[in-house]
């Protein structure tokens, strides 16, 4: 049943306050680091290859 009363309804301030962890957070890791360089260098060696190998 809808409840109708007038009494205050008491704030929830026992939970802490987290911060949600955003893309900064996920780039910081290390495995992610190293996997995105490695892609990263065989994007630029094909890159090179293709501009500058006959």
């Amino acid at each position: 049943m809808l409840d109708t009363s007038r009494e205050p309804v008491p704030a929830a301030t026992d939970a802490p306050a987290d911060e949600p962890r955003g893309c900064l957070f996920a780039l910081s890791q290390p495995p992610l680091m190293i996997f995105l360089g490695v892609i990263g260098c065989l994007l630029l060696m094909a890159a090179v290859h293709d501009l500058f190998v006959l």
